[in-house]
């Protein structure tokens, strides 16, 4: 378990410190470099750490700070729409902003992308390592879902926010203070989402073009 939760939160946060990186070089001039330079280094000091690991419970500490880091900088990431699109840290069960509405949505699909593949490869996706098992709980494809959400949920967020593809309009907002996707902003969401995984990558591994779609289904 924990060889496999260690390869898992590596894949975590190398590829989060991708997306940190990849804004520096792209948008030096538009965002707080020293911020997101700093997490980034912070990102990079954790994977030795995290491979050293031989306990499930400081992998999942560890898992925990580097998150923390990486979002520190997300706010960064935001190059447009800056007055209804304010990050100022990770809130869900319910979400509170528009943001963090968004990400909770793409952390759901990717979740349900990521269950079925394993069932479709034979795996029990309610049997977890990382997240421990709950009733009604898909926990392995929370585990699975964690190295694919900053290059692919958290990219698609932050492209259709630059890219002025999802506004304030597509929101509602409850009395409760919760925020979430109207119907519009669902339905638009969802044909980026499914846009998005006909996306060919190169799979750093088996060094084959394959769709992100099944990204999922090859990790499993």
């Amino acid at each position: 378990s924990c060889t496999i939760v260690r390869n898992m939160i590596t894949g975590k946060v190398y590829n989060s410190r991708w997306i940190l990186e990849r804004a520096l070089r792209d948008h030096a001039l538009r965002i707080n470099q020293s911020l997101v330079k700093a997490a980034s280094e912070q990102l990079q000091k954790f994977i030795p750490l995290i491979r050293s690991a031989t306990e499930l419970d400081s992998l999942r500490g560890l898992e925990g700070e580097a998150a923390a880091a990486y979002f520190s900088a997300f706010d960064e990431l935001i190059l447009s729409q800056k007055v209804d699109f304010i990050f100022d840290g990770r809130n869900r069960r319910p979400p509170q902003d528009n943001v963090n509405a968004m990400l909770s949505f793409a952390y759901t699909l990717l979740a349900n992308d990521c269950a079925a593949a394993l069932e479709a490869v034979g795996l029990d996706a309610y049997v977890g390592l990382l997240h421990q098992d709950r009733p009604g709980r898909k926990s392995l494809a929370l585990d699975l879902e964690e190295e694919l959400r900053a290059p692919f949920a958290d990219r698609l967020v932050l492209t259709l926010i630059n890219n002025r593809i999802i506004q304030d309009k597509h929101f509602d907002r409850q009395e409760s203070g919760t925020v979430l996707l109207n119907d519009s902003g669902r339905k638009l969401f969802l044909k980026h989402w499914q846009e998005k995984k006909r996306d060919e990558i190169t799979h750093p591994f088996l060094k084959e073009k394959l769709p992100w779609g099944l990204v999922p289904y090859v990790q499993s």
